[in-house]
């Protein structure tokens, strides 16, 4: 004890002592190497040799971000905090969402179950569809005048500046949210003079910022009266929303089955959730990142509102932890996008893929929740 109290106070008298630079200092072993990162230098990527047959593609696990700050700062780097964002409604079905200039209404339904309701909200109004697009999630409204809109539509585009001498159409897109199961609206207008025939390009960022927020809160409303009154969903539209244009089911060169789809990352990974989700066995966890679904083939598909009843809440038990993971078959269910196609492929970590009647039963599944 008194050894080790004598060199507890030696090292407490060196740290306390000036000129111990070798301890503390940029240079001393307890330095701080918050920056180090910033004289990293990437290698070149690993290379197999030629006489060495794999099924799987090597893919880096951690890739290096294409947005990244200026790597010839030197010095500490000192991260500016993020514009926040403020949700502007109380908590319910479509919340109103702003950072900077920008608004876009909040959704938690997928963006299956927002199209119909967005797109009833515009008709509604007078404008005239002129493109449906459900594979991408987006819809463009036709040319036209204020005086042809409804009348409280008519009122926003003129409190924005619009005149009854211009021509306006509009864009809306949907895009998947953050959270499973919820989706983004945005809104984004473009004006011509009226009786031009100029084809105005939509802007990636509001031209009429006036304009495109009345919209926005205008069918944030519209929405939340439908929410409140129970309104229905097109389930036509619902299915159509994201089911790729194409389907097939073949094998890659080492025979391992794939499932190729016609359409963008974004939708595929809409309609193959919603695949899964009709299937017979649990999806238990996601990773939108890496494009993966985790699902255990041994346990049944978690059912919305399956509580037990009284009986069963008296004399039923919930499997123990240890029982699940015992009898557990779990697999990865994996997007990637190849070309203008993303792939499907199920596997049984990152390095093994999965075997072939096991992969073939899951894709085919999502193949026939598909249609």
């Amino acid at each position: 004890m008194k050894r080790m109290a004598g060199l507890s106070a030696l090292a407490l008298i060196i740290s306390s002592t000036s000129g111990c630079g070798w301890i503390w200092g940029p240079e001393g072993y307890f330095r701080d190497r918050g920056s180090d990162y910033l004289e990293a230098q990437q290698t070149a990527p690993m290379q197999l040799p030629p006489d060495v047959k794999t099924a799987k593609r090597l893919d880096p696990l951690l890739p290096i971000p294409r947005n990244v700050a200026d790597d010839s700062v030197k010095g500490e780097y000192v991260v500016p905090r993020p514009q926040p964002l403020s949700a502007v409604a109380d908590a319910g079905d479509y919340t109103l969402q702003k950072s900077g200039d920008s608004r876009w209404v909040m959704a938690q339904h997928p963006p299956a179950e927002v199209w119909p309701v967005a797109v009833q909200f515009f008709q509604d109004n007078g404008f005239r569809l002129d493109q449906q697009r459900p594979q991408t999630g987006e819809f463009s409204t036709s040319w036209q005048r204020s005086d042809e809109l409804s009348a409280s539509v008519a009122k926003r585009m003129s409190s924005a500046g619009v005149g009854a001498d211009s021509e306006t159409r509009v864009r809306v897109r949907i895009e998947p949210g953050v959270q499973r199961n919820t989706s983004e609206v945005y809104v984004v207008s473009a004006e011509r003079p009226a009786g031009s025939t100029a084809d105005v390009e939509f802007t990636n960022r509001s031209v009429n910022t006036g304009l495109d927020a009345a919209l926005v809160d205008d069918m944030l409303a519209s929405m939340s009266r439908i929410s409140e009154k129970g309104g229905s969903v097109s389930l036509l539209a619902a299915r159509d929303f994201d089911t790729p244009s194409r389907v097939s089911l073949s094998e890659d060169g080492s025979g391992n089955p794939v499932l190729n789809l016609g359409a963008d990352l974004d939708r595929a990974w809409s309609s193959v959730g919603r695949a899964l989700e009709q299937g017979e066995w649990r999806v238990e966890d996601i990773n939108r990142s890496l494009g993966l679904y985790y699902i255990n083939l041994a346990e049944k598909a978690e059912k919305k509102n399956d509580e037990p009843g009284f009986f069963g809440k008296l004399f039923g038990s919930k499997p123990a932890k240890e029982e699940i993971e015992a009898r557990a078959e779990r697999y990865q269910v994996r997007l990637s996008k190849v070309g203008e196609n993303v792939q499907v492929t199920v596997e049984k970590n990152i390095n093994t893929v999965a075997p072939a009647d096991v992969a073939r039963k899951v894709l085919g599944v999502i193949q026939d929740n598909l249609g």
